[in-house]
């Protein structure tokens, strides 16, 4: 497999993950997201410019997991990412916290991406924090599917509330 195809094939695998997960969705069914699509054609953009293999099947198994999400609404700002660290198997972990704004308890999944130095995504996953009663923050942690070397700065690429 060529670099570019591997490229091209990740950045539509998560960008279909993206529309999969986040077209449809609505809160009570009666408020369309809006922007969340957009938001996220521009994180694969730029994203699909240096993806490794390892990334680009991180990137497949994370557009499988928010796939399966229905009636998510976007929860992008209501994530919070601490200071990236290494753990005992050498794999990058960052604290998330969400806050459920809603006035109900509800469940979380956050994508966050780990990007190298150059910007190069290096890998992505998919945290599920779950039941977040209402008006409260919950907490989960990212990992990485793979040993990251060199620096590694992580963002939050897609985040659902359901």
């Amino acid at each position: 497999m060529t670099g570019r195809w591997v490229r091209g094939a990740a950045g539509g695998l998560l960008a279909g993950a993206v529309l999969m997960g986040t077209a449809a969705c609505s809160d009570d069914g009666d408020n369309p997201v809006s922007g969340a699509v957009s938001e996220a054609a521009s994180a694969v953009a730029s994203a699909a410019e240096g993806v490794s293999e390892a990334a680009s099947e991180a990137a497949e198994k994370a557009e499988q997991q928010m796939s399966e999400i229905k009636d998510g609404v976007d929860a992008k700002d209501e994530v919070e990412l601490g200071a990236p660290a290494t753990d005992a198997d050498g794999r990058t972990t960052v604290p998330v916290t969400v806050d459920n704004t809603d006035d109900k308890t509800r469940s979380f999944a956050v994508q966050v991406q780990f990007k190298d130095g150059d910007g190069t995504l290096v890998d992505t996953v998919v945290v599920t924090i779950s039941d977040v009663p209402a008006g409260k923050p919950g907490d989960g942690t990212a990992r990485s599917t793979h040993k990251l070397s060199g620096s590694v700065t992580p963002s939050v690429a897609t985040a659902l509330r359901y």
